[in-house]
């Protein structure tokens, strides 16, 4: 490799040719080696930047439907009702099949609608009761167990009686006075 002299002092690097303008073969490939060795660095941090923004992106969303499912988890299970079970009857209002659990609205004797949750899905379908096993103006015995804050009118059912026909939503869980 030549040396150069730069203002009075000896170069022997690749940047040392740039500077006076005078460039071999050597300090060429010296050059484009170190731009070759910046591009790979900035390249490996872009990629690392777009899996860090990517990665941020998949937890951001995480969260989100985490904190979204909170109500529904806080309302599933039966830590919300009371360990004393209810009958209730009433005339059917309406019937919805949709997820999270079915549920049926229900006028009660007193005029107090009620919401009443039944089963899973699945096994609402297993214990027989489906979209058409109750219409709006059927009259309905509910058995299950209503929410510890009473201002909510809402219970969550183990057995329905329609037309007198007996749907056992959580035949474990009926309890015989």
């Amino acid at each position: 490799m030549p040396v150069q002299r730069v203002l009075g002092h000896r170069r022997t690097d690749a940047l040392s040719a740039v500077t006076v303008g005078y460039s071999t073969r050597w300090d060429d490939m010296a050059i484009i080696a170190a731009a070759s060795a910046t591009e790979n660095t900035m390249h490996v941090a872009m990629t690392d930047n777009r899996l860090n923004r990517r990665r941020a992106l998949q937890l951001a969303v995480g969260g989100v439907l985490a904190g979204a499912s909170l109500p529904a988890r806080a309302h599933h299970g039966w830590s919300w009702a009371e360990d004393a079970q209810t009958e209730l009857k009433g005339t059917v209002r309406s019937v919805s099949m949709a997820p999270p659990h079915p549920s049926l609205q229900v006028a009660a004797a007193d005029g107090v609608l009620w919401q009443i949750d039944l089963a899973n899905p699945n096994q609402t379908d297993r214990a027989g009761f489906t979209a058409t096993s109750a219409k709006p103006g059927d009259a309905i015995v509910v058995l299950g167990n209503r929410h510890m804050d009473k201002t909510k009118m809402l219970m969550k059912a183990v057995r329905i009686t329609v037309a007198g026909k007996t749907y056992d939503l959580y035949p474990e869980r009926i309890r015989t006075n």
